[in-house]
């Protein structure tokens, strides 16, 4: 695979969306190298004046002229896709699907022992700052992987994770921007609260949440315990948040958080 392969996306919703337009916006593909597909001509006609590629309601034509096909439907209509588009699948096709919970096994089921990478992205790539999780079935190459790792790091960062580790990944990077939202939202509103402004208060929570970030990806060796203890000094007024943290055990609130999430993806991929 390289940058000049044609890429179709059989779906062309919120999260095929935003990796299409990370993918146009960092340059790693042109526009005129994508291609979607949606299930009619109408709803394929919306989507192309939103993305600004060209989007077709044709699967199988979409299969027949791309070399990197996504598969980014519903987890629901993923079979049905794969059966229709089956006989097509040749080994000089790469096969990535992004539909939570749907196994790479469940898919080389249906199509025989195709080159299939399953990634677990999340939708801020729309803004360049994407994290995905990858794993490849038993036919992908070293290559494959290393191509899509490489598609998704435009679009933000991507890791390689075995099949067993993608249910944790889902529910830390794939559902993780809602509940960072969440954060950001109930800080803000307690400030609200307390008599500051809501846009200012959020303001405050947003760009801190930005510095905070950063902070943790710049520490090098330094534990993130590190940072939390040099802004937290004893008897001083983050001290006593942390404490208030503590005594309400949010580190098994986030936990449980995950882990109920990891949970339902591992059962979306039974069902």
């Amino acid at each position: 695979m390289n940058k000049n392969c044609k890429t179709g996306f059989i779906g062309c919703g919120k999260m095929a969306g935003a990796i299409i337009n990370g993918i146009v916006k960092s340059g790693f593909l042109p526009a005129e190298n994508i291609t979607g597909s949606e299930i009619s001509s109408k709803i394929a006609q919306a989507a192309e004046e939103r993305l600004s590629v060209r989007v077709i309601s044709d699967n199988r034509r979409l299969v027949k002229e791309n070399d990197v096909i996504f598969i980014a439907t519903k987890p629901n209509y993923v079979c049905e896709v794969l059966e229709e588009i089956k006989d097509l699948i040749t080994s000089d096709k790469l096969i990535v699907s992004i539909a939570a919970g749907v196994s790479t096994s469940k898919i080389e089921n249906i199509i025989g022992k195709a080159r299939v990478i399953r990634v677990m992205p999340n939708t801020p790539a729309l803004v360049l700052e994407g994290m995905s999780g990858v794993c490849k079935g038993s036919g992908a190459k070293d290559e494959d992987i290393k191509f899509v790792v490489e598609l998704l790091s435009n679009i933000g960062k991507a890791v390689e994770v075995t099949e067993e580790q993608i249910d944790i990944v889902t529910a830390i990077s794939g559902s993780g921007p809602a509940f960072f939202y969440k954060v950001i939202e109930d800080m803000a509103r307690a400030g609200e609260k307390l008599g500051l402004d809501y846009e200012k208060s959020l303001q405050l929570a947003v760009q801190t949440a930005i510095g905070s970030a950063k902070m943790v990806l710049q520490r090098g060796e330094t534990p993130v315990q590190t940072l939390i203890d040099n802004v937290a000094t004893k008897g001083g007024c983050t001290f006593v948040g942390i404490s208030v943290m503590n005594e309400e055990n949010s580190d098994k609130l986030f936990y449980d958080v995950i882990s109920q999430t990891a949970k339902k993806a591992n059962e979306l991929g039974k069902n």
